[in-house]
């Protein structure tokens, strides 16, 4: 628990960047499995309007820390090879 008021402050926005942090990272997440179910279900029209939100939803969570750049990199990286495999 928070003693000092500096470490109280500390504490209330630490606890507001959490709430926008996971809101985020769920941004993130539900626009990667979209990408995915597209390409699990060879659904060419879903993927080409998910793909770059997806993309936009990785380099937003890297830009503000929420993942590193190199794992925003390997996750878009891991996509354009699905999507690739499924436009063939």
């Amino acid at each position: 628990m928070a003693i000092t008021k500096n470490a109280k402050k500390a504490q209330r926005v630490s606890l507001r960047r959490r709430v926008v942090n996971d809101a985020r990272r769920r941004t993130m997440k539900e626009a990667v499995k979209e990408v995915r179910a597209g390409a699990a279900k060879k659904d060419h029209q879903a993927i080409v309007s998910s793909l770059p939100l997806a993309y936009k939803a990785l380099d937003k969570a890297a830009k503000k820390g929420i993942i590193k750049k190199g794992t925003a990199d390997r996750k878009k990286a891991r996509l354009a090879k699905a999507v690739a495999k499924v436009s063939k």
